[in-house]
């Protein structure tokens, strides 16, 4: 998980003309696309469509080979926004969970004298108060998800990138992360994931921007992908065919 400084009215996030090579393979081709805050975003397509490179783009972690990724209208470096990453397997640190949090808020400025209260906070509201004090390493794999969720959570980000935060979880941790997930949307943040998972995009998506082969195939409501695509891999996708 990594965070910028405080700046508000970041969004719209736009992507112009972006395209990514590695080993040769054009992973991203020509992606344009404008994400404005508000509804739940989530960038569905099969294996191997780009989806978790367009995620690192868009939080900096990664420079485009050609295009540009602006926010609100400026070609802004990662460290002037407000957002933060949760990764499919988190990073955590040698330390308890409580400690992983107190971390994060130490590194965003947060003042000794709320360490401790906020970290306590951000325990609670994702069920891990219980485990504060167990090293993170020892936590399930689904627990370790929600203290990523946790940490990430607390330093109130505008912008919150999710990639594929449930592929390796049971279906009740896949629950409680997706609870969290709600969660923090309700809170005023925007959310932007990545799936393979057509059950959960239905479930968590308001607006789904679909992948396929680095390109983008379509971009609309929940409601119309899912009701009427327009696209034959759309369709293809939905039916459960394998595309290549």
């Amino acid at each position: 998980m990594r965070t910028g400084q405080n700046v508000t009215n970041s969004l719209p996030l736009t992507l112009s003309d972006v395209t990514y090579a590695a080993n040769g393979r054009n992973i991203l081709c020509q992606v344009s696309l404008e994400i404005e805050t508000g509804p739940r975003t989530v960038i569905l397509g099969p294996n191997g469509a780009g989806k978790s490179v367009l995620l690192r783009i868009c939080h900096g972690l990664i420079t485009p080979r050609e295009g540009s990724v602006c926010w609100h209208g400026s070609a802004i470096v990662n460290g002037g926004v407000r957002q933060a990453m949760v990764f499919q397997r988190p990073v955590m640190l040698r330390r308890s969970a409580h400690a992983n949090i107190r971390y994060a808020l130490r590194l965003n400025g947060t003042s000794k004298r709320k360490l401790n209260h906020l970290a306590d906070e951000a325990l609670a509201r994702t069920g891990l108060s219980e485990v504060a004090r167990t090293p993170a390493h020892h936590l399930s794999i689904g627990e370790q998800q929600r203290l990523a969720l946790a940490r990430a959570w607390v330093l109130k980000p505008e912008v919150l990138f999710l990639d594929e935060p449930t592929a390796s979880l049971d279906p009740a941790s896949t629950r409680a992360v997706e609870d969290i997930v709600r969660a923090i949307d309700r809170s005023g943040t925007k959310i932007i994931m990545t799936s393979h998972d057509l059950a959960q995009a239905r479930r968590i998506a308001h607006e789904v921007i679909f992948l396929h082969k680095g390109k983008v195939i379509e971009d609309t409501s929940a409601a119309m992908f899912f009701e009427s695509p327009d696209s034959p891999e759309a369709q293809g996708f939905l039916a459960g065919e394998l595309l290549w």
